[in-house]
């Protein structure tokens, strides 16, 4: 959400305005309305603000004032100017002071939608340019807890999730210091950080938007609430889409390890084998890759072996004339008796009675 704070001495133009911006904005929330320079610099000493939007004309202190003494106490706004067209002379100062943008009244709604799209999308590019060089010059002094998060990342412990998240934001706290709008952008940057760390490749979901709309009320109560719980909304996501990321490429990675070891298996059946020997062969621990094999198939390595020596040995007991001997040998079993029993365990009838009842 962007904060907007309406000047205008005309009570309707203020109640216009105001209602007008957030119908234009799905991001815009008009948190504070004044009725000239005076009373919106004495709004501001106790509340925050994104942009004001200023008419140039008042009395007290007109619109230029204002804009001046904002650009010195809140160096952070930025302003739009309401004028008439036969004030323009006003409005081409208010440019050289640094406004980014003016709509003429009476307020045209889609001039007004233009001119707050343009200033919304450059606060937040500016805003992430600052937010990017914060983060560069506080990563070296975070090793601590980039460690955190590829650990719990990698070992998928999101039961940890929000006590990461909570000392996240006192880092990015301590790097925003009082400037704490920017606090969601450095939660973007810090996640942009740990994908470039862990995931090496895109993870849109975790760039995300502002947080969820149904905190705009917050701005009202607490800028500085809000701006936080948007920081930890953008973390929350960003920790969620990591750890699946990270869920899917062990996933992945572990779909390739068994399809390497069914290789491994399928060429050597007819070898002594053992679980070692196998783990070897994929680098693995014995171990993790008997988990792994079970938890992704369904059957121990053992078991798979003895599936794969008795198929083969079933299509050779069919379509050679192999004795039952020599298909024992051949599919791994110098002990033939001890080769039967396995044989019908897995399909109900033994070799001979298999090869009599379907090759002929």
């Amino acid at each position: 959400m962007i904060s907007f704070l309406v000047v205008d001495d005309e009570p309707l133009i203020r109640m216009s305005l105001t209602k007008k911006i957030e119908e234009c904005s799905a991001t815009a929330a008009v948190v504070g309305t004044a009725a000239d320079g005076l009373e919106a610099l004495a709004w501001l000493e106790g509340h925050y603000a994104d942009v004001c939007v200023t008419d140039v004309r008042m009395p007290n202190m007109d619109g230029l004032k204002l804009i001046g003494r904002m650009k010195e106490l809140y160096p952070w706004m930025t302003s739009i100017v309401v004028s008439s067209y036969e004030d323009f002379g006003y409005v081409q100062q208010s440019l050289r002071l640094g406004v980014i943008d003016y709509v003429l009244k009476p307020v045209d709604t889609d001039d007004l939608k233009l001119v707050l799209d343009k200033t919304i999308s450059e606060l937040r590019q500016s805003r992430d340019l600052r937010a990017s060089r914060l983060m560069v010059n506080h990563l070296p002094q975070s090793k601590g807890m980039i460690d955190r998060w590829s650990e719990q990342m990698r070992s998928l412990q999101t039961e940890q999730n929000p006590l990461l998240v909570v000392d996240t934001l006192e880092m990015l706290e301590e790097a925003a210091g009082n400037h704490y709008y920017l606090l969601p952008h450095l939660a973007v940057q810090w996640l942009r950080a740990m994908n470039e760390s862990l995931a090496q490749g895109s993870v849109t979901s975790i760039q995300g938007e502002d947080a969820a709309i149904e905190l705009a009320d917050l701005v009202r109560e607490d800028a500085r609430r809000y701006y936080r719980l948007s920081a930890v909304h953008r973390l929350e996501t960003g920790a969620r889409a990591l750890a699946e990321f990270m869920l899917a490429q062990r996933n992945k990675q572990g779909t390739r390890m068994i399809s390497l070891v069914k290789s491994y298996i399928h060429d050597r059946y007819a070898d002594r084998i053992t679980l070692q020997e196998v783990a070897d062969a994929v680098s693995m621990s014995r171990t993790y890759l008997a988990s792994l094999f079970k938890q992704e198939t369904g059957m121990t390595i053992l078991h798979y072996i003895v599936t794969v020596r008795m198929e083969e040995a079933k299509r050779l007991l069919v379509t050679s004339p192999l004795k039952v001997y020599e298909v024992a040998a051949r599919v791994g079993y110098e002990d033939s008796i001890h080769f039967s029993k396995l044989f019908k365990e897995q399909y109900g009838l033994n070799p001979l009675e298999y090869k009599k009842r379907l090759g002929g």
